[in-house]
């Protein structure tokens, strides 16, 4: 039998039976759409996570810090030590331990940097502030994946570039309650002074007054950088070293914590992993992402397992309905293979009608469900929108997310489904005896 005879021949047969394919139909367009929609939402939540977590930081970055023990330090990467807990001795981030991080394969810089190590506080002009100072071994923090939505970002001596909430902390001394609070100041191109303070053995204070000009304003990244003052490092070590009274080595003492600049985002998590076996600590958070990715994923199987049960339902109301057909059928299914139709062919004939009665359902299905995700979408965005508001945080942009390849999916796996369910009846009908079949009353 041709294919296309046998494709006109069970779409003929379907027409006949319409009311009973489309009841049978009914059971596949709930099981399909509750894969469509159940897992679209699944999806859509790990998109919306992902955008979330994009605001913590690179994801190509890795935070490197020294580890600390109890036993001798280890200046050098060929000093031993380990990332796995089971070693007491210390591991420095000396320059000869940067260039071993740089040897790494998929490593595209290693970036010193350092923290103040004393009290500090901002002045700029009648108002007092303070901020998170950081210095970093680079000319230009663009190697650090932040923007400047003033200014620029390069650094240089007596230049500072700050974070977006910097002047938030800024606030007049004078200021008496009842007054009108203070507007931060714009300090884009303005001379700040930085004051810094130490005591002596006795409890005198010493102080030292710093002027550095803000050179650019960083673009908020609802990280660490939109609360920081970034300086060169060479400043910063030279604040510290006035501040303990003796000249820091970074060949003995390292530093303070390093930023290992990955070229490929998918390399990350297994540098890391080489960083912690070297005995340093590593923090990337890319962690976090992969994390939550296998969260999702898991999720993403819970639910399309949830509405894989809705079609296994439907499976067994498809082999039913082949099954009665059948019983209706027998005198007619005889009468074909006495003039010639072979049990394969008879076999093709209903195993096309239980795989279009799959089909019909999931293609409603998927309609269905596609509709049904758009829908669940506008209110939770709308709702969700709301609460972003109240709260001060960035709402979603999508809720339920429907991918290309899952429709499809879903159409292909309910016309498997409907095709497997008519396999036992077919198989009946297809190894009927002629005679027995034409005298079945």
């Amino acid at each position: 039998m041709k294919f296309f005879d046998l494709l006109r021949l069970i779409v003929g047969n379907l027409n006949r039976r319409k009311a009973r394919v489309a009841l049978t139909a009914i059971g596949v367009v709930i099981g399909t759409a509750a894969v469509v929609v159940l897992v679209s939402l699944a999806i859509g939540l790990q998109r919306n996570a992902n955008e979330q977590l994009f605001g913590i930081g690179d994801l190509t970055q890795i935070q490197v810090s020294p580890t600390y023990g109890e036993g001798p330090v280890v200046s050098g990467p060929g000093g031993g030590g380990g990332g796995g807990g089971g070693s007491s001795q210390q591991k420095l981030l000396t320059n000869l331990a940067l260039d071993e991080i740089r040897a790494i394969p998929g490593v595209e810089s290693v970036i010193p940097r350092d923290y103040l190590m004393m009290g500090g506080m901002v002045k700029y002009q009648k108002m007092e502030g303070w901020g998170n100072i950081i210095g970093v071994a680079v000319n230009n923090l663009d190697v650090l994946g932040v923007e400047a939505t003033e200014g620029d970002t390069a650094l240089g001596r007596g230049v500072a570039v700050i974070g977006v909430m910097v002047p938030n902390n800024f606030y007049d001394p004078r200021w008496r309650p009842g007054q009108d609070p203070p507007v931060p100041p714009d300090l884009y191109g303005q001379q700040i002074q930085l004051i810094v303070s130490k005591y002596d053995a006795e409890g005198k204070e010493t102080r030292k007054n710093i002027t550095l000009r803000v050179a650019g304003v960083l673009k908020e990244t609802r990280g660490e950088s939109d609360w920081t003052i970034y300086m060169p490092l060479d400043e910063v070590k030279a604040l510290n070293e006035w501040s303990m009274n003796r000249r820091i080595n970074y060949n003995k003492d390292g530093y303070s914590q390093v930023i290992v600049k990955v070229s490929d985002v998918d390399q990350v998590l297994e540098i890391s992993d080489q960083i912690t076996q070297m005995g340093f600590q590593a923090f990337t958070p890319q962690s976090f992402v992969q994390g939550i990715n296998n969260f999702y994923v898991i999720l993403q199987v819970i639910f399309g397992g949830v509405g894989a049960i809705a079609l296994l339902v439907a499976a067994i109301g498809i082999a039913n309905t082949m099954a009665m057909s059948i019983l209706e059928r027998t005198r007619e299914i005889g009468l074909m293979k006495a003039v010639g139709a072979t049990n394969r062919d008879v076999l093709s004939i209903f195993l096309g009608e239980a795989a279009g009665i799959g089909f019909v359902g999931g293609l409603g299905g998927v309609i269905f469900g596609w509709l049904a995700g758009q829908g669940i979408n506008v209110i939770a965005i709308v709702y969700l929108a709301g609460q972003a508001g109240q709260q001060g945080g960035v709402p979603p942009s999508v809720a339920v997310y429907t991918p290309v390849w899952l429709p499809v999916f879903a159409l292909v796996f309910s016309t498997f489904i409907g095709m497997a369910s008519g396999l036992y009846p077919a198989l009946r009908a297809a190894t009927m005896i002629p005679v027995l079949a034409l005298k079945y009353e």
